[in-house]
C-alpha cells in the first residue's frame, strides 16, 4: 500500500504541522502498518536545484558553426553569462530557464549531466540555456523553453514553477487491514495514536458532503440486483454533460505521487477516491447503457465478453456481471467492458459505488488473470455502510472539476441492511493477553478513536459496536489487538518472567538427523539455502511435466508449478550467485518436491540437496586455487551418508538426461542418493558457465533408514592393523566399483578397507590398459596378524582379480 504524507496531511487537524514524516513513519510501524520504505518523491526529477531564470541580452551566430549561436545571459549575476546555443528559437530579450556551471539537470532520457566550462568550436560556454526534455519538464525538444516576460534574472527555477515533492511510504499491510487501505483509513490510525500518546482530541476529517443535491431528474436510470448474495449493495448516480479532459495539476500530482498514471478526470477522479477512502467506483458512459437499466447478474457459462484490454474472455456463469438489457457492460468490481467506459467523446456517465462479496471477486479476478487494485480492495473487504457517501464525495468533485450537473437522485439498492456486530471483552482478559494493566478510560478513548461504540460496559465487562470498516473483529482478541496496536507494539511490556509449558515431541528423531546433517554441511562450509517450490514449467520436458502438480491459479507465467525435485531451483539460485559475482559456492536445501499419478492422487516428499561449484580453496600464498570436482561432491554424499549411519550395498553408474557422470547409491536394492555433474546444455539454458555438480537425497527414506540402524561404541584396536598394496593392469575402461565388488565378494571378516591410491596410464602398459594401485588393511581385534594370513587372503584377492576382471598383478 502507498502513501503520500502530504495528501494524508490533508486529513490531520493540522495539516503537516501534524506530524512530521519522520515521526508519522514510527507512528506507522508502531501501530501495525509497518513501514517497509519511506522516501522522497520529485514530480522533476533534481527537483530544478541550480537552474536560475535567465534573460537573453544579445545573440550573434557562432563564427564557426552555422547552427550555434552565441548568447549573453543575464542570471542575475555581477557578469552576464557567454552561452552557446543550438535551439534555433532563441532570440535577444527572452526570458530562459538557464543551467549555469555546477548546476546538475536530468533529462528525461539520458544520465545526469553537470554543468562544467566547455569550449565548444572553439568558443567558452558556461552553461546551457534549456529545453524542457533536458530539465525532465516534459518530451519536447523543438527549442528551448521562453517564459513570461516579466520574471526577474536569477530567480531560483524552482521557485517558479514550484515542482511537486513529496514523501512516500510503503506499508506492509496484513490481509484483515482492509481499514487501512486508503489515506483516510491510515489518518483514522494516526489520529487514535496522537489522541492516546499526546492527550489531545484529534479527529480525522474528510471533506463534507452536506452541499450534495441532484440538480434534475434528467437522466434516471435504474438498477435491479439479481444476485443479491454476491452484492448485498449497490449505488449510483447519474451526470450530465460532464467535459472529459486532462485532470487539474494538483490531481495528476497527487496520482503520480503514488505511482499513477493520470488519464482523464473522470477515471483520475475514481481512482482518487479510491485511494482517499478504500471504496472502488466505476463511472460508465450513461449513453451506452441500453434502455437506462443496470442489472446485477450472472451470464450463462461461456459467455464471451470484451474487456477494456480490448481481449474476449469466456465468463464464467460464477462471474458476477454488470450488465444493461441488452449485453455485460463490466466484470463486477474487476474490470470494465470496451463498450461502456468513458471515452473523450463521453458526455453523460453513470457513477456506481457497491459492495460486492470478497470471495466471488477473488475467483473471478484469478480465473481471468485480472489482478487490479479494485479487485484488490474488494476482496478484502470494503465498508459496506460508506457507498452513498463515497459516492456524493465523488459526484461533488466530478461536477466541480469535470462541470455538468447531477442528473438524478442517488440509486441504493440495500434490501438486507447489515447490522454492526457487538463483541464483547473482560477486563482481566485485556490484561491477561496484552500484559499491561490498562485504565478503563483509556480502552473506552483508544476504542472510540477508531470507530467503536460503547454498548455496554460493566464491572467486568466492556461490550462494544464494531464500525462497518472494521469486519475482521469478531472476537475479544481482536478488541485486545486494537488497543495494543494503538498504544503502541513496541510499548508492550516485557514481564520480569516467562512461564511456558514445553512441548513434548513423541518422534523428534527427524528433526535432530536434520540438524545434525545441516550443522555438518556448515561447518564443511555449505551455506544453506531455501528456494520456492513452486517454479517455471518452462524448465521441464512434455514427459516430466505429465507427472507433475500444476497451479490452477499460478502466481505468474514464471511460477506455475509445483517442482518435482530440488534440481532446478537450486541451479536458479547458482545462477543468481554467479551472477553477483560469488563464483565459489557449496549449498544445501532441505525441501519438498511434489508428483502426482492422477486427478486427486498427489505425494509430497522430503527431499535433500547438495551443490558444488567454483574453487575448494583460493589463491593464497601456500597454494594455487583449487577446483571442486565429481569427486568432492562424491566424498560429501558418502560423509552425510556415514554421518547417518547409513552404509550403501552398492554404488551404480546410472544414466540421466540431466546429469553427466551419475551415478546412485543403493540400499536393499532402492535409490537412496544420487550424484553428477550438471550437464552443459542445461548450464547454458540457465546461463551458467562454469561446471556444477549436483547430488540429491532421499530425506524421508534416509531418516527411516537412520532410525533401523543400531550405532555401536567399540573401544580402540588393541592390536595393529596391516596394510598391503598391490598394482593391477586392467582394461582403461574398467570402472573402480568393479574392483571393489569383486573383492567385497569375497566377505574376508578381517579386511576392513579397500583403497584406491593411484592410477598410471602409459603406451607401456599395453594399448587400452591402465594401472591401479590399491591399498588394502587387514585388522583382528582379538590377535596380532601373521604374514601367513595375509599372504592367503592376499592370494585369494589376486585370484579373484585375475580371474573376474581380468586383471595382471604387477610385480
Amino acid at each position: 500500500m502507498t502513501i503520500s504524507y502530504k495528501w494524508l496531511c490533508e486529513y490531520l487537524p493540522g495539516g503537516d504541522s501534524t506530524v512530521d514524516p519522520e515521526r508519522l513513519s514510527r507512528i506507522l510501524t508502531s501501530v501495525g502498518l509497518e513501514v517497509e520504505s519511506m522516501q522522497a518523491y520529485e514530480e522533476i526529477k533534481g527537483g530544478l536545484k541550480g537552474l536560475v531564470i535567465g534573460e537573453v541580452l544579445s545573440t550573434e551566430k557562432h563564427p564557426n558553426a552555422d547552427k550555434l549561436t552565441l548568447t549573453k545571459v543575464n542570471t542575475g549575476g555581477a557578469e552576464p553569462l557567454q552561452i552557446v546555443c543550438g535551439a534555433p528559437n532563441v532570440a535577444a530579450g527572452q526570458k530562459v530557464v538557464v543551467a549555469p556551471v555546477g548546476a546538475t539537470i536530468y533529462p528525461v532520457t539520458g544520465d545526469p549531466l553537470t554543468m562544467k566550462v566547455a569550449k565548444i568550436r572553439s568558443v567558452e560556454s558556461h552553461g546551457m540555456i534549456c529545453a524542457e526534455d533536458e530539465i525532465g519538464m516534459g518530451t519536447s525538444h523543438a527549442g528551448i523553453m521562453v517564459l513570461p516576460e516579466d520574471l526577474k534574472p536569477g530567480t531560483p527555477a524552482a521557485d517558479y514553477f514550484q515542482p511537486y515533492t513529496d514523501i512516500i511510504y510503503e506499508i506492509g499491510l496484513t490481509p484483515n487491514r482492509m481499514d487501512a487501505m486508503s489515506h483516510w483509513g491510515v489518518a483514522r490510525d494516526v489520529c487514535a495514536y496522537l489522541c492516546h500518546h499526546d492527550k489531545k482530541d484529534i479527529r480525522p476529517k474528510l471533506p463534507s458532503t452536506n452541499g450534495f443535491k441532484a440538480d434534475n431528474q434528467s437522466l434516471p436510470v435504474t438498477v435491479q440486483v439479481e444476485n443479491a448474495t454476491a452484492c448485498p449493495r449497490y449505488s449510483g448516480i447519474s451526470l450530465a454533460n460532464v467535459t472529459i479532459q486532462e485532470s487539474p495539476k494538483w490531481l495528476q500530482q497527487k496520482l503520480k505521487a503514488i505511482g499513477l498514471r493520470p488519464i482523464n478526470n473522470i477515471v483520475d477522479i475514481t481512482n482518487f477516491i479510491q485511494h482517499e477512502t478504500g471504496q472502488p467506483l466505476h463511472a460508465f458512459d450513461a449513453d451506452k447503457i441500453a434502455c437506462k437499466k443496470v442489472v446485477v447478474k450472472n451470464l450463462p457459462e461461456g459467455t464471451p465478453f470484451i474487456t477494456l484490454d480490448e481481449k474476449e474472455r469466456k465468463l464464467s456463469a460464477e462471474d458476477l456481471m454488470i450488465c444493461d438489457e441488452q449485453e455485460g457492460m463490466c466484470i463486477a468490481g474487476v474490470f470494465g467492458g470496451l463498450h461502456s467506459g468513458v471515452t473523450h467523446d463521453t458526455r453523460n456517465i453513470f457513477l456506481e459505488s457497491a459492495c460486492f462479496d470478497g470471495i466471488t471477486l477473488r475467483k473471478t479476478s484469478f480465473r481471468h488473470g485480472l489482478r487490479t487494485d479494485a479487485a484488490t480492495r474488494f476482496e478484502k473487504g470494503t465498508d459496506i455502510s460508506n457507498t452513498v457517501q463515497v459516492l456524493k464525495r465523488a459526484a461533488m468533485l466530478i461536477k466541480e472539476i469535470a462541470g455538468g450537473e447531477l442528473a438524478s437522485d442517488i440509486v441504493d439498492i440495500y434490501p438486507a441492511p447489515k447490522p454492526k456486530m457487538e463483541v464483547a471483552v473482560k477486563w482481566h482478559f485485556i490484561k491477561k493477553l496484552s500484559g499491561k494493566n490498562y485504565h478503563p478510560d483509556a480502552v473506552k478513548d483508544i476504542l472510540r478513536s477508531l470507530g467503536f461504540e460503547v454498548a455496554k460496559e460493566g464491572i467486568d465487562e466492556l461490550r462494544v459496536t464494531v464500525p462497518y470498516h472494521k469486519p475482521d473483529i469478531s472476537l475479544p482478541a481482536d478488541l485486545v489487538e486494537e488497543i495494543v496496536r494503538i498504544d503502541g507494539l513496541d510499548n508492550i511490556e516485557i514481564p520480569d518472567a516467562i512461564t511456558i509449558t514445553p512441548s513434548v515431541e513423541d518422534n523428534y528423531s527427524t528433526e535432530v538427523l536434520r540438524e545434525k546433517t545441516a550443522n555438518y554441511l556448515a561447518g564443511q562450509g555449505f551455506c544453506e539455502m531455501m528456494t520456492n517450490s513452486i517454479t517455471n514449467a518452462a524448465y521441464f520436458t512434455e514427459e516430466e511435466l505429465a507427472g507433475m502438480v500444476k497451479m490452477t491459479n499460478s502466481l505468474s507465467a514464471e511460477l506455475n508449478i509445483l517442482r518435482n525435485s530440488l534440481f532446478e531451483t537450486a541451479l536458479e539460485v547458482v545462477a543468481h550467485n554467479l551472477n553477483h559475482r560469488n563464483q565459489s559456492l557449496r549449498l544445501f536445501e532441505f525441501g519438498k518436491a511434489y508428483a502426482t499419478s492422477g486427478p486427486g492422487k498427489y505425494t509430497e516428499s522430503e527431499k535433500l540437496c547438495v551443490v558444488i561449484t567454483g574453487n575448494n580453496s583460493e589463491d593464497n600464498w601456500k597454494q594455487k586455487a583449487v577446483a571442486a570436482d565429481f569427486y568432492t561432491l562424491k566424498g560429501t554424499v558418502e560423509a552425510v551418508l556415514t554421518l547417518l549411519g547409513i552404509r550403501p550395498d552398492s554404488i551404480e553408474v546410472q544414466p540421466v538426461v540431466k546429469l553427466d557422470n551419475h551415478i546412485v547409491y543403493k540400499l536393499n536394492n532402492q535409490v537412496i542418493a544420487g550424484a553428477g555433474e550438471v550437464n552443459k546444455k542445461l548450464l547454458t539454458k540457465f546461463g551458467i558457465k562454469q561446471p556444477v555438480y549436483f547430488a540429491g537425497f532421499n530425506w524421508a527414506q534416509l531418516v527411516q533408514l537412520a532410525g533401523e540402524q543400531t550405532n555401536k561404541v567399540t573401544e580402540l584396536p588393541r592390536y595393529p592393523s596391516v596394510q598391503r598394496d598391490l598394482a593391477l593392469v586392467v582394461a582403461k575402461e574398467l570402472a573402480w566399483e568393479q574392483v571393489q565388488q569383486t573383492v567385497q565378494k569375497l566377505k574376508l571378516n578381517k579386511l576392513t578397507n579397500i583403497q584406491l591410491f593411484d592410477i598410471f596410464e602409459s603406451d607401456k602398459l599395453g594399448a587400452g590398459k591402465k594401472s591401479m594401485a590399491v591399498s588394502f588393511t587387514f585388522l583382528d581385534d582379538e590377535k596380532t596378524l601373521t604374514d601367513k594370513e595375509i599372504d592367503g587372503w592376499m592370494g585369494r584377492i589376486m585370484t579373484a582379480l585375475e580371474k573376474d576382471v581380468q586383471a595382471e598383478i604387477r610385480k
